[in-house]
């Protein structure tokens, strides 16, 4: 049984994380199937929009815990094995923001630590409505220092901190409300929403969401003048494609665009 399953239909590649005994915790095997998806992707496609979910009762549990434990045997008590640990999970969650495709968190159960971390590192969220969230290692006397970086670039700092600091859950509509995810559904909608959101995306141009997905995140550490100089570049690219002027066109003329790239 595969660790990580993938199905593709109409340009849409769903990953499911299928360790429900472990509630999909981000085991060294879980990394490195995501890992190498990820890896496979950048160089696909065929593939427009990826939706990543979990089977069993929950998204992700974060870390597996058990497996750190078992670390911790070595004779530096670990500490080589976690720095090693955190290197390919930072990799992993980078990976979901540089493939070109958009990726959804289809989020239900739990999404916990660096399960949370996991659905603030994709570029869009749909979660059950009785889904919870939480940065929580902090009751266990782990600070959730690597989720933190993902959780607070989603989220109000003052809010982020609060989450960190006292392990305390927060319910789906209150992570819409916080912009950690952008829909809460009730739990027998989730799949048909993220479905329909993924296919509203992946009936866009390709290669302008390709390009934009990849401005969006450059733009974002830049100071404002030079994120407008270089998203200005980006459009001058945008415009130069042959699909953008026919889209152009097949607007003025009211008639639907004859795309190569669809």
């Amino acid at each position: 049984m595969a660790i990580l399953e993938r199905h593709d239909s109409a340009g849409i590649a769903t990953l499911h994380l299928n360790a429900p005994e472990r509630l999909n915790a981000l085991s060294d095997d879980m990394l490195a199937a995501l890992h190498s998806e990820i890896e496979a992707l950048k160089s696909d496609p065929d593939t427009r929009v990826v939706i990543l979910a979990g089977r069993g009762k929950a998204f992700c549990a974060g870390h597996d815990l058990r497996e750190m434990t078992a670390g911790r045997q070595a004779e530096d008590g670990g500490a080589a094995y976690f720095a090693d640990l955190f290197a390919r999970c930072t990799e992993v969650m980078l990976g979901l923001q540089q493939i070109p495709q958009p990726v959804i968190a289809q989020v239900h159960g739990i999404a916990t630590a660096a399960g949370c971390q996991l659905v603030a590192s994709c570029d869009m969220a749909v979660a059950a409505e009785d889904t919870r969230f939480g940065v929580n290692g902090v009751n266990i006397g782990l600070f959730c220092s690597t989720p933190m970086v993902a959780l607070s670039r989603n989220i109000g700092r003052k809010q982020a901190f609060e989450m960190l600091t006292t392990g305390q859950f927060i319910t789906a509509p209150r992570a819409e409300e916080l912009g950690l995810i952008n829909h809460a559904v009730p739990a027998n909608a989730l799949e048909s929403r993220t479905r329909e959101l993924a296919e509203t995306v992946a009936s866009k141009l390709g290669a302008a969401v390709r390009i934009g997905k990849r401005a969006f995140y450059e733009q974002l550490e830049r100071p404002l003048a030079e994120a407008y100089a270089h998203t200005g570049s980006v459009m001058v690219e945008n415009l130069m494609l042959r699909d953008t002027v026919e889209g152009i066109d097949a607007f003025l003329e009211k008639r639907k665009p004859d795309w190569a790239d669809q």
